[in-house]
Parts: C-alpha cells; structure tokens; sequence
C-alpha cells in the first residue's frame, strides 16, 4: 500500500506494476478499493491503480466533501505516481468520479469506463431516499442499513448463491465511520448531470451496464452522445460485475484498453 498526503489528510493506493496504460480502478459507494480484490487477479500482467477514496478504506475522510473533490483526490495520487494518462474504470459512485474528473483533468484520460454507473443527478425521488436512508443511519446505526443495501446490489440468483461473498461485503463496510457513509450519501446527492462530457469528450468510452441493476437507471439513449463508445448490457448481472461476471467483465476491460483508438 502507499500513502499520498492530500491536504494533510492520506490517501491509500495500490499499485501494481506492469505492461501497458496505466489502468485506475475506482470503488463505489459503501466499498474501497478492495472491492476489486478477485477481479484483479484477471489482470496479472497490467498497470494498475486502485485507490481508496476519503472517508473508506485506508483514506482519511477530507474538509469539503464532494464528487468533484474526490476528482481532485485521483488526479492528486496521479500525480504522485507520475502517472499522466490512464484508462479510469469508474464503479457505481467511482463512475460519478470519472465523469467529474473528466471535465477538470480530460488531459490524463485515453478513455473512460462507466462500469455500473451513469451521468444523471439525482431526481427528487432519489434525494428523498437518501434523505431517508440518512435519517435511518441517524436512528439505526449504519449496519442495519449496511445489511439492506448489499443484497440489493446483486441479481437475485447471484445473491441467493452466493450468501458468503455478500456477508463479507457487509462485514467489509460494517468498519467504515457511520459520519463518513452519510458524507457518501450527501455527496451523491448533490452531483451534478454530467451527460455533457459525453458530448465533449475527444477519448472513447466503454459502458458496462447489468440488464437487472436496479441502481442505475436506464440511460442506453444517452450513450449514444459519446463520439466512440462500446456499450456492453450483461443479461442476468446486477450492479456488481466484476464478483457476477468477472471473466466476462475483464475481457471486455482489456479488449477496451487494448483497441485501436489508444494507439494514436
């Protein structure tokens, strides 16, 4: 593990040396960066980051909590590793980082993977339910909440096969700050749309999209803003593809590194 210092605050990355890009994996919501553990493994040979963003994992939480700082954050551990382009593989709430880092830093990217993740605010809808899910955090302690979110990141017959992989997850966030999970919820629902960075974006983009994720809403039209993209919609997978389908989830990963339009 290394540690950057980021206004006094450390931030843990992971690096793993090897050929190619440099390839940055970002978490989501309620995980860290060793969310990508297992998945990882697929990718023996590769240049690879993970970090861990404030407030989860090994990171300590920052003052002016927000998605766009949290971009801040990666370009900051970037820098530290004298690392100045990247493929971003951005998961859920790592995907909403990705999209704010690319409009302040759009320099560092040869592309961007919005892997179970999408461009839109929230609605209104969706504010009241984290207002609500705060509230009962606020009532209930985290780990109640903690244990109803999980199973619904999966499909059901991942969830109802697999009890162990999600009772580590919940394990995994159980150790997380109840103050630094609500700072997550309220920064999620202060972001902006970011549907336009499509539009402006002069790298390609791969999307990874679970055919039963009831997280994301569904945003296929909108792809189609981007000047290249490869689209992926996995049937019978949820919001968590690198544990549902991790064989298929790298392959198209390395197949997205490795096309033609990064060798220019």
């Amino acid at each position: 593990m290394n540690t950057t210092t980021f206004e006094n605050k450390s931030v843990a990355n992971y690096q793993q040396k090897g050929e190619g890009i440099p390839i940055i994996f970002i978490h989501g919501f309620c995980q860290d960066s060793s969310a990508w553990d297992p998945f990882i493994n697929l990718f023996p040979d590769r240049n690879i980051v993970r970090i861990d963003l404030p407030g989860f994992g090994a990171s300590e939480q920052i003052e002016n909590y927000s998605i766009a700082r949290f971009a801040d954050v990666v370009k900051h551990v970037l820098d530290d590793l004298n690392i100045s382009e990247c493929i971003f593989i951005g998961h859920s709430m790592g995907g909403y980082v990705g999209l704010e880092f690319a409009k302040k830093y759009s320099a560092y990217l040869k592309g961007l993977c919005l892997f179970h993740s999408h461009p839109y605010a929230d609605n209104d809808e969706k504010k009241i339910g984290r207002k609500k899910s705060i509230d009962f955090i606020k009532k209930n302690g985290h780990i109640y909440y903690i244990k109803q979110l999980v199973p619904a990141l999966f499909a059901p017959r991942f969830g109802n096969n697999n009890h162990l992989e999600l009772a580590k997850i919940v394990f995994n966030a159980s150790k997380y700050k109840a103050d630094n999970i609500i700072a997550g919820l309220e920064v999620m629902m202060s972001r902006e749309n970011n549907t336009a960075v499509f539009k402006d974006a002069k790298y390609p983009f791969l999307f990874i999209i679970g055919k039963e994720d009831m997280v994301v809403p569904d945003y296929l039209h909108d792809t189609a803003l981007a000047n290249i993209s490869s689209i992926h919609v996995l049937k019978g997978i949820g919001h968590m593809g690198m544990l549902e389908a991790p064989k298929k989830c790298a392959r198209i990963i390395k197949a997205f590194v490795d096309s033609q339009p990064f060798l220019s």
